[in-house]
């Protein structure tokens, strides 16, 4: 069936790491793509510029998770090795562990105004952070399984979460509570998000699904089958209009929400895709798999006339009537299987003639602790990559001559890394004895309830029977 809209097309892979690409981000103007992997790195892709690109290390397990802040100026990251990383994206390589989790971090996400950052881990917890303040705020738990993913509503007073006790939950981050819940018994939610209206969220299944949920009235909104292994991550285009997916079957698919159908599956990688994001504003989408390749598009099918869309939705083009998802979605689910739905496919390798463009020269940035301004000799020294040559000579020559330097240097890194352990231990022992005593109280207050209960009872019946024997 010919589309009505232009096609996506693949505008360049790029290579640069050496496992599987768990995540991607783009900044807010779209001129940097930022990309995490199992090889414990994140690299920072100019797109303005292709002349190069910043490679992090820092994490000492795979990186699960990554993203921007609101205006750019900070990189938020999750791995497996217990941490959330905040990073300054510049040449200095500055950036601060935060520490909390006793189990792995499986998404990390900011809030619209970039002052908090929200994780969810394999602990069973989600945590709150604070960017400024580099600690913990607070803390949610009530999932029983490893929660997946946890994301911010647009307006920062939600958040959603998923997990493997196959829960997806809102949270009101102002009272800390569950404020709402929804179960799916086919399988588990593996990815979380808000649409840009906040209206709704959208989970991908590792049961093959996507599923719309309307948080206001609580009902499943649309019920999508289109993959044929489970979903990974989805992605809304920020007219609310569009959903891409990324899946184990090797496939992207874009979903018209307004027309309930499937109208592009997107073919190039290699084995499973594992992530996807649109840019800010829609023009661009990137995605990464398995395969260690990250593919970054032109969205084009976002030049669809919306005069059209709003003849058909007409109750939203009142100034007094704000958006809403009902007059958008039908009123009960609907299952949208693969084989009742039309779908253009796209695949890189017929309709893109260059894909043999050379990547970009990859700058590695060894890890700086702490982020802060930097003094003005550290800047003397990172100005620039390619330092003078004389520099770089004296500076091998020093490094050589402090050799048994080095050695002790490392063996105070080793005593480091195991202190470091201890303590984390330390901590997860006593937020577990946090929780056991937050327990203990609530269990004491209602012993106390039934207390002064039997104390009034008694009060009661001493009366009667004093006024009785009167």
């Amino acid at each position: 069936m010919a589309s009505p809209l232009e096609d996506p097309i693949l505008i360049r892979p790029f290579h640069g790491h050496t496992a599987a690409v768990t995540g991607v981000a783009f900044d807010a103007n779209a001129a940097g793509l930022v990309t995490c992997s199992v090889d414990r790195l994140l690299i920072l892709w100019k797109l303005t510029t292709q002349c190069r690109a910043y490679r992090f290390e820092g994490h000492a397990e795979a990186v699960t998770s990554v993203d921007f802040s609101p205006d750019g100026q900070v990189l938020a990251s999750a791995s497996h090795d217990h941490t959330v990383r905040l990073w300054i994206p510049c040449i200095y390589g500055e950036s601060s562990v935060l520490k909390g989790h006793t189990a792995s971090v499986r998404s990390v996400n900011f809030s619209h105004d970039g002052c908090s950052v929200v994780s969810a881990s394999n602990d069973k917890l989600i945590k709150i952070w604070s960017v400024s303040h580099q600690r913990l705020l607070f803390t949610l738990f009530q999932h029983t399984g490893w929660v997946r993913c946890a994301k911010f509503s647009p307006d920062g007073r939600l958040i959603a979460s998923c997990s493997e006790d196959k829960s997806v939950i809102i949270w009101d981050t102002r009272n800390k509570i569950c404020v709402n819940s929804f179960s799916d018994y086919e399988g588990f939610a593996t990815f979380v998000d808000f649409n840009p209206s906040g209206t709704c969220i959208a989970s991908a299944g590792s049961n093959n699904t996507v599923k719309l949920w309307d948080i206001r009235t609580n009902k499943l909104l649309q019920h999508f089958k289109v993959h044929r292994a489970g979903v990974n991550c989805i992605s809304f285009h920020p007219s609310g209009n569009y959903l891409i997916t990324a899946s184990t079957d090797g496939t992207l698919k874009i979903l018209d929400l307004l027309g309930e159908r499937l109208i592009y599956t997107l073919h190039g990688h290699k084995g499973p895709v594992l992530c996807v994001a649109f840019s800010k504003g829609g023009e661009k989408f990137a995605s990464g798999g398995m395969d260690t390749q990250v593919f970054l598009w032109k969205t084009n099918f976002d030049t669809l006339d919306y005069e059209e869309v709003l003849k058909h939705n007409f109750r939203r083009t009142h100034i007094d009537d704000p958006p809403h998802l009902l007059d958008i979605y039908p009123r009960s689910s609907h299952l949208h299987e693969d084989e009742n739905l039309n779908t253009v496919e796209v695949d890189p390798t017929f309709d893109v003639p260059d894909k043999q463009a050379p990547d970009p020269v990859v700058i590695n940035i060894r890890p700086v602790s702490g982020i802060s301004t930097p003094d003005t000799g550290r800047n003397e020294e990172l100005r620039s990559p390619s330092a003078s040559p004389s520099a770089r000579s004296s500076k091998r020559k020093v490094e050589f001559e402090s050799g048994s330097a080095e050695q002790n240097v490392e063996q105070q890194r080793g005593i480091s890394s195991s202190l470091s352990r201890v303590l984390d231990h330390i901590v997860g022992q006593l937020h577990l004895l946090t929780l056991t005593v937050s327990i203990l109280e609530q269990r004491l207050t209602c012993a106390e309830d039934k207390l002064k209960e039997c104390i009034k009872d008694q009060q009661k019946m001493l009366s009667e029977d004093t006024t009785n024997k009167i």
